[in-house]
């Protein structure tokens, strides 16, 4: 097992409630039409791997969008709301998994994001 670093934009995103029917019908054609790869998913998150920040960031948009949508007519508290934090830097590849060097990825950039938003880096926000 070899590990390899690589430049890469990531996406991590969870979601209360999350189903598979949501990710059928929302999240895998998104990530598909924005050239993104599942990594994996860990209970109601998920982690996708973009070779640009662009579709990254659009494919985000779009998730929420599509989101925001399906929420519209639905009461408060019975919406599914994402939270998505977009993150670019070296990563480390062990084993098809996508790594941060000393630190697990979706704790780093998602679960403390609010929700129905999509957080950007810092540096590229004002890029």
């Amino acid at each position: 097992m070899t590990a390899t670093r690589r430049l890469a934009a990531n996406l991590a995103a969870d979601v209360a409630g999350y189903s598979r029917l949501i990710r059928a019908e929302l999240i895998d054609p998104t990530v598909a039409a924005h050239n993104g790869r599942l990594v994996k998913t860990t209970g109601d998150g998920l982690l996708v791997e973009f070779s640009s920040m662009v579709n990254a960031l659009c494919c985000a948009t779009e998730v929420q969008t599509g989101m925001a949508e399906r929420n519209a007519t639905v009461p408060t508290e019975k919406r599914i709301e994402f939270r998505i934090g977009l993150h670019q830097g070296d990563v480390v590849i062990e084993d098809n998994d996508i790594l941060l060097p000393n630190e697990p990825m979706p704790r780093t950039f998602a679960y403390e994001r609010p929700r129905a938003a999509v957080t950007i880096p810092t540096g590229l926000a004002a890029a």
